[in-house]
């Protein structure tokens, strides 16, 4: 199955970083340019078994469940419902802490997996997977270290935390 993965250093600490990534609402839309919409659904606050509906920057749709949830170290996803060219697709997220130049912060990793149908079609569009999808979660994660850089997302963020 093919594999994108992105990885970005935040000079914040891991907790605080996963609580950026877990942002929604217009908080999210500040520095997720991945997304055009997200909302979960049936549910106030992101965690194992709940469910987002997330349209994409480039128009396509999809349902997913969150499959783990482990604040501050790790998020995963699977697709339930998308598009039409999609068999299958899952996305995890980790948070690992790394100092960089004696400045703690957080390592972040996404790894996404998806498998195109029909069948016949993957040794064509499996490359144009890999290019596309790499070149949205390239700009997705510099976003996301965007935000983690962005007062009003931290405060977000930091109210989050606080409320667990």
């Amino acid at each position: 199955m093919p594999q994108v993965v992105a990885r970005a250093w935040v000079p914040i600490e891991p907790a605080l970083a996963f609580a950026v990534s877990q942002t929604t609402g217009a908080v999210r839309m500040r520095w997720d340019p991945f997304i055009r919409s997200q909302r979960l659904v049936g549910a106030e606050r992101p965690g194992k078994g709940v469910r987002t509906r997330t349209r994409t920057r480039l128009g396509p749709a999809m349902e997913s469940e969150y499959v783990s949830y482990r604040p501050p170290t790790s998020v995963g996803m699977t697709m339930l419902r998308g598009p039409w060219f999609l068999a299958s697709f899952g996305g995890g997220w980790r948070f690992a802490p790394e100092q960089r130049d004696g400045v703690d912060g957080t390592l972040t990793t996404w790894k996404y997996t998806y498998a195109v149908r029909p069948t016949w079609l993957r040794p064509v569009a499996e490359p144009i997977g890999q290019w596309l999808l790499g070149r949205e979660i390239r700009h997705r994660i510099a976003g996301f270290a965007t935000g983690c850089a962005d007062p009003v997302v931290l405060e977000a963020a930091r109210a989050d935390l606080a409320r667990d």
